[in-house]
């Protein structure tokens, strides 16, 4: 049996396993990477640990670390009451703003806007019970609808490869596709979940009670564990810190935290330092003003999360060093039929996107179908936009950068549920995205005839 089919049986029994047993899929990861990576690719422990997303790592730890004093402060709780001020009260409108704010920053470069909105969205959602599925699905198509502007990170990458490969970059049809793509299903998506019920957050007043120490054995076991149950709640609850601002005014204590979110968005946007670095920072500087916010900010990172994405990536790394993915691309590649090659193609990108890093499956699908992008037989620019839809229209997986930052904050009372949302969303997308997708590459290439 071949190195590649054993990686492919090995990712779907990951799946299995951990759905079935309920067992956080990314330490499954990190054990199949040592067995995939050590056994069958005879790697070293460096070398199949390689593939650990340290700067992941550290976006996650350090951005829900420093949102955690936010939240436990009020904060965010002042922030979102002046958007709700600033539309005049109209909660209704909120979701589009929300859906606008992260679209206009990662289309200036900002690659971790959803970490910067998902806060406020999700907390606005909370307090206004409103479906919270439904802000993250905006927040997320908020995201993609702006990924692939000609200055953003993504646009930059696709229209300089294409250039060095001797293709002619279209940045205008790479920009506008993905964003009436992206634009369409979010006007779906609010119109079928708005005044649906589901997932609408229980109030912090119903919660129930939880102890200043350890849980005890018996609330311990009442925990269900699980891809999104929150690792630190099952080891130590604290009191949730109480603050007075309801509305749109500062209090003292709430004046740093706002400056150090401010620091936070401006040192990310314009100077593009690293987010996980400048998070940890910032918060450690908050902790030293107050330890006991520290303290209780520390318990709002979500570790199972965190273990959930980098355990799963890591295995991703192995199974790409394993030639897993160039493999199932050349057989898929090698068909003669060149628009039947790219809906296989776009289907591929979509289902190993939802693993794995966007960007690196765009990259790996362009360099396998400059070939025949070459022929003239698929159209340049509906070829790399489709692709860009197909590749990244997956991105609210949870284990999809996107999708780990909504999942991390979310309320602890509904993580699972909206994890197994999720899952299913992005089921759907990877089953009806790329086909769509395909439909935009499709029609110029047919006019082009």
């Amino acid at each position: 049996m071949s190195a590649e089919l054993i990686c492919v049986i090995v990712l779907g029994l990951m799946f299995v396993i951990g759905t079935w047993r309920d067992i956080n899929m990314g330490l499954l990861g990190f054990v199949a990477a040592a067995g995939v990576g050590g056994l069958v690719l005879h790697q070293a422990p460096e070398e199949f640990l390689a593939g650990f997303p340290v700067d992941l790592f550290l976006a996650l730890v350090g951005l829900t670390y420093l949102f955690g004093f936010a939240q436990n402060n009020g904060v965010i709780e002042v922030i979102v009451n002046w958007c709700v001020k600033l539309v005049g009260g109209r909660t209704a409108l909120m979701p589009w703003i929300f859906f606008a704010l992260t679209a206009i920053l990662i289309s200036l470069g900002a690659l971790f806007a959803v970490a910067i909105i998902a806060p406020l969205a999700l907390s606005f959602a909370r307090k206004h019970r409103i479906n919270q599925f439904m802000v993250g699905l905006l927040v997320v198509h908020g995201a993609l609808a702006g990924a692939f502007s000609p200055i953003s990170v993504y646009g930059i990458f696709i229209n300089d490869y294409l250039a060095k490969n001797g293709l002619t970059p279209t940045p205008v049809s790479l920009f506008l596709a993905p964003l009436i793509f992206n634009l369409i299903f979010a006007l779906v998506v609010y119109f079928l979940l708005r005044r649906r019920p589901g997932l609408r957050a229980e109030a912090d007043d119903q919660l129930p009670a939880e102890s200043d120490g350890p849980l005890s054995a018996k609330n311990a076991a009442s925990v269900t564990p699980g891809p999104g149950t929150d690792a630190a709640r099952s080891l130590l609850t604290a009191k949730s810190p109480t603050h007075n601002s309801t509305g749109t005014t500062l209090t003292r204590s709430q004046v740093p935290t706002l400056i150090g979110l401010i620091a936070m968005a401006l040192s990310v946007l314009i100077f593009g330092w690293d987010v996980g670095f400048v998070t940890i920072t910032i918060s450690i500087i908050l902790a030293f003003i107050n330890p006991a916010a520290g303290k209780a900010a520390m318990t709002k990172v979500s570790w199972s999360v965190v273990i959930l994405i980098t355990g799963v990536l890591t295995y991703i790394a192995v199974l790409q060093e394993a030639g897993t993915v160039e493999w199932v691309s050349a057989g898929i590649s090698a068909i003669g039929i060149p628009l039947l090659a790219a809906l296989l193609l776009f289907y591929m990108s979509g289902l190993i996107s939802a693993l794995a890093s966007s960007l690196a499956i765009i990259g790996v699908v362009i360099a396998l179908a400059v070939p025949f992008l070459e022929s003239g037989d698929v159209h340049v620019g509906g070829f790399v936009a489709a692709l860009a839809i197909a590749a990244t229209i997956v991105d609210i997986s949870p284990f999809s950068t996107n999708g780990a930052m909504l999942l991390a904050n979310v309320h602890s009372t509904i993580r699972d549920r909206y994890y197994k949302q999720m899952i299913g969303y992005a089921g759907l997308m990877c089953l009806i995205g790329p086909g769509l997708a395909w439909v935009v590459a499709a029609v110029p290439t047919i006019l082009m005839k």
